[in-house]
């Protein structure tokens, strides 16, 4: 890889619900450290990629966003293929954004692998005195649907970096374990990936926009 970067494992995270619930500035943050007032709705698809050490390993994030408008929804086949972890964004201000994830959750388990980890993320905690969505209807579906659950602020990087890694964390426990299982004389020993990058199915391509190192 270009300049030497060693990666042993490759997941591929998606950022769904509806538009203008700061997928976008949730990405932006945890890709970038940025936050942008005057952000555009997203148009298509994008996606960035962040390099993180998981248990001494190097994981490289690529996280795709898309806008949420109906109109772009003709791409949910190809953005959700291999995809290994999903935030699903709701806004704590805006109640139809909540009452529309159930619909998320069912399009994203449809097209997506049946072990993806799933966090629901309450986006713009900094915006209480707005709130529509209570915190314990959230853990309630949260609960009910096997989901993690965090509340965000992309604006103040509340708890952005956490719902990213504790995604990220499972998805490698989950393929750590699948490596364990395959290879029965590690004796529960971490497998040895004799410096290989394992690609975990996903988008071929990688648009190396970002190489952070360890968590914040």
């Amino acid at each position: 890889m270009a300049g030497g970067e060693k990666v042993d494992y490759v997941f591929k995270v998606v950022l769904i619900g509806d538009s203008a619930v700061g997928k976008s500035q949730i990405l932006a943050r945890f890709a970038r450290n940025e936050f942008s007032i005057d952000s555009k709705a997203t148009i298509g698809v994008e996606f960035q990629t962040r390099t993180l050490v998981i248990d001494h390993k190097s994981v490289k994030a690529q996280i795709w966003d898309t806008a949420g408008q109906e109109r772009y929804r003709a791409v949910t086949s190809a953005y959700y293929r291999g995809a290994l972890g999903a935030l699903l964004v709701y806004d704590i201000t805006k109640r139809q954004s909540f009452d529309h994830i159930p619909r998320w959750l069912e399009e994203l388990r449809g097209h997506a692998d049946k072990n993806i980890v799933i966090m629901l993320v309450g986006n713009k905690s900094d915006l209480e005195d707005e709130r529509a969505v209570s915190t314990e209807d959230a853990k309630e579906f949260a609960e009910k649907e096997n989901l993690f659950f965090l509340e965000t602020s992309a604006l103040q990087a509340t708890n952005v970096e956490n719902a990213f890694q504790t995604v990220l964390t499972e998805i490698f426990k989950i393929h750590s374990k699948k490596n364990m299982a395959a290879d029965p004389k590690s004796n529960g020993a971490a497998p040895s990936l004799a410096g290989k990058k394992v690609v975990v199915p996903g988008p071929a391509q990688e648009i190396p926009k970002s190489k952070c190192c360890s968590s914040m």
